[in-house]
């Protein structure tokens, strides 16, 4: 392994623990509209926008594009009304602020603005990232390396001195498909899942992957 000289942090699922909230709002709002959908297509999209999902998932079960925008706005006002059960991932805020004082750090997630803003407000740690992509800043979704190329280009730095610290399937893909270093915690996918998907690394908490990065 080459020690990093940035780190790329995804979002849900890595720095909070968000991704229960969001299958819960999607769950609520396909309910209104008689939609029942299996676990294995929420676990697909893991990692993946809703404006993304919807219209793939809702599209092709032949909902018109009216309806699904009225799910999506549907799905956003019931997530607006639980976020304050939003939780940081244990160690998530302390290992960032750590990190920026050792790497350059970017942040590099499908969510909306809006909902990064409320992540980073929940985390304390708005001001510690050397710069953030979101979904209105890239336009193709995971795994699609758009993400990623957009934060190196940011840090000015190359996909071999980068490691992505990512949580689902389709990050991790992401993650490999701009040439990084891929490190995957276990708060979403088992260990078995994320090595399959390319990680390289697998850590179960943050101070696993401090002390890694201490002993380099």
């Amino acid at each position: 392994m080459k020690p990093p000289t940035a780190l790329i942090f995804d979002m849900d699922g890595v720095l909070v623990d968000s991704e229960p909230l969001h299958k819960r709002a999607k769950e609520e709002a396909f309910r209104q509209f008689g939609i029942v959908l299996p676990e294995s297509v929420y676990d697909s999209y893991k990692g993946r926008p809703d404006a993304t999902m919807l219209p793939e998932v809702l599209g092709a079960q032949g909902f018109s594009a009216e309806t699904v925008a009225e799910v999506l706005r549907v799905k956003r006002q019931i997530f607006e009304s639980i976020k304050h059960e939003l939780r940081a991932v244990d160690g998530a805020a302390d290992f960032v602020r750590w990190a920026a004082t050792r790497f350059q750090i970017a942040l590099a997630t499908s969510a909306t603005t809006h909902n990064r803003e409320i992540v980073l407000a929940t985390l304390n740690a708005g001001d510690v990232f050397r710069t953030i992509v979101d979904s209105s800043r890239h336009a193709r979704p995971k795994p699609d390396p758009e993400v990623f190329q957009v934060a190196m280009r940011e840090l000015g730095v190359g996909p071999g001195d980068c490691w992505v610290i990512e949580d689902s399937v389709n990050g991790l893909r992401a993650a490999k498909a701009a040439g990084c270093f891929a490190v995957a915690t276990t708060t979403t996918f088992d260990r078995g899942t994320v090595i399959a998907a390319g990680a390289d690394v697998v850590v179960d908490s943050f101070a696993e992957l401090r002390g890694m990065l201490e002993r380099m």
